[in-house]
């Protein structure tokens, strides 16, 4: 299968399947932006696995874990058809077509991509064998970065691997569980009740989420300031602009951003970059 196969409909599944990173992900320049794009097309496939509301935890994690061997060898196509065959009618598109989003990979950063898609596909099997219940501080940052942080780490090799960006892996794990603790509060309430899953320590309040969000996003921002090239800040900045705005609007009981507000939120970010 070639390479240049797919990445017209890789970015329109990608559109379709979040808006909020197809945006980002379109300022990178080509090699970043089908390493970016094919791993979250893959990644995004094995987490409607483990977010699907109609498979057990059981069958959730067997399946995750031998996700996670594929992804260590060459990855066949069939043996993955093969793994997801007993679910495969209950998934959506982005995950059945999951090999296709690993030819979207460029040659130089196949290697990096397999190993955070094994990396997550592991914590993601080893949390569903656990019913995502969270107690303690260190289940939280175990469970965030294997779902985010790692991916911060990834990220953090693209840049070295493509310009010779050198990071700090704290900061870059900090980006990605700053990220993802928005998306628990934006969520908290659903995940209880909805699907009796708490990613809240035991004993904690909202604020003290508030505040693990607050000190991942400060993070965040040391992180973006060790980057120097335009396409690379640009694309951190935005889902980083986008998390301050959301827990800003959480912080005043509102839900969400509105549609405006993303749009104004991305001139906002191109004009900070460009001015500097």
């Amino acid at each position: 299968m070639e390479k240049e196969k797919y990445p017209k409909d890789a970015m329109r599944v990608l559109k379709e399947t979040s808006r909020t990173f197809y945006i980002p992900i379109t300022f990178l320049k080509a090699d970043l932006k089908y390493s970016v794009a094919s791993v979250y097309l893959v990644l995004r496939a094995i987490d409607e696995i483990e977010d699907h509301e109609d498979i057990s935890n059981e069958t959730k994690f067997d399946l995750l874990m031998q996700l996670s061997e594929l992804f260590k060898r060459p990855f066949i196509e069939e043996e993955y058809l093969e793994i997801i065959a007993p679910i495969k009618e209950q998934l959506p598109e982005v995950s059945i077509r999951l090999y296709e989003w690993i030819q979207v990979c460029p040659d130089g950063s196949l290697s990096l991509m397999m190993e955070t898609a094994s990396e997550m596909a592991f914590g993601m099997a080893k949390w569903a064998n656990k019913n995502w219940q969270i107690h303690t501080k260190e289940d939280l940052d175990d469970y965030t970065y294997y779902v985010a942080g790692c991916v911060g780490v990834y990220l953090s090799k693209l840049w070295n691997w493509s310009y010779g960006q050198e990071t700090n892996e704290k900061l870059a794990i900090g980006f990605g569980r700053g990220l993802q603790a928005v998306n628990i509060l934006r969520n908290q309430k659903e995940d209880r009740e909805e699907r009796g899953v708490n990613f809240t320590p035991d004993g904690w309040t909202r604020e003290q989420l508030f505040a693990y969000a607050d000190e991942n996003l400060a993070e965040a921002n040391a992180y973006i300031e060790t980057l120097n090239e335009r396409s690379t800040v640009l694309f951190c900045r935005l889902p980083l602009a986008f998390a301050h705005k959301s827990l800003a609007a959480m912080k005043k009981g509102q839900k969400k951003m509105s549609r405006a507000e993303v749009e104004q939120t991305v001139e906002e970010v191109q004009s900070e970059v460009d001015a500097k």
